[in-house]
């Protein structure tokens, strides 16, 4: 079967890849959005609920910048180097992923008050789901992308390892 490098990356070493490299951060990142309408809503930002969005935020930050450097050094700048990637969708598969730094580092940016410490605690959660949107989008850009058949695009059938 051919597949993109973002669906290999998550089929080999099961399940561990798979938990590290999706389950952590969508679970996170899912937390951080179900959370964040509760306290869009209500305005409660003293609770647990805003307690619980800071800490899931922060820590998908941080984990996300660790995953970001990890799969640059492992899988991008290898398979760039041996111009080993499978076409169009792999690219953008691969990109859209790692892409979502921006968004979850912003989070977590915001929730350690680096970013709109002038803004009072509502305008900061309304700039918090907007990186929450963002997120969302290159997630789905990279899943929907990473599970087409690279060929389908015009490229390269798969077969070698995503640097794993």
């Amino acid at each position: 079967m051919n597949m993109t490098h973002y669906m290999e990356l998550l089929a080999v070493n099961q399940p561990w890849n798979l938990i590290l490299f999706m389950a952590i951060p969508v679970i996170l990142a899912e937390t951080v959005a179900i959370s964040e309408l509760y306290l869009l809503y209500t305005r409660n930002y003293n609770g647990a609920v805003h307690g619980l969005n800071r800490a899931a935020s922060i820590l998908v930050g941080v984990y996300f910048v660790g995953v970001f450097v990890y799969l640059v050094a492992t899988a991008v700048i290898p398979i760039t180097r041996a111009g080993a990637w499978r076409g169009p969708a792999d690219v953008i598969a691969v990109l859209s992923y790692l892409a979502g730094v921006i968004p979850l580092g912003a989070l977590a940016l915001i929730d350690l008050k680096i970013i709109g410490k002038d803004k009072d605690d509502h305008q900061r959660m309304a700039l918090h789901a907007v990186f929450v949107g963002i997120f969302l989008v290159v997630a789905h850009v990279a899943m929907v992308f990473g599970m087409l058949d690279p060929a389908v695009l015009g490229g390269a059938r798969g077969g070698g390892h995503a640097g794993h």
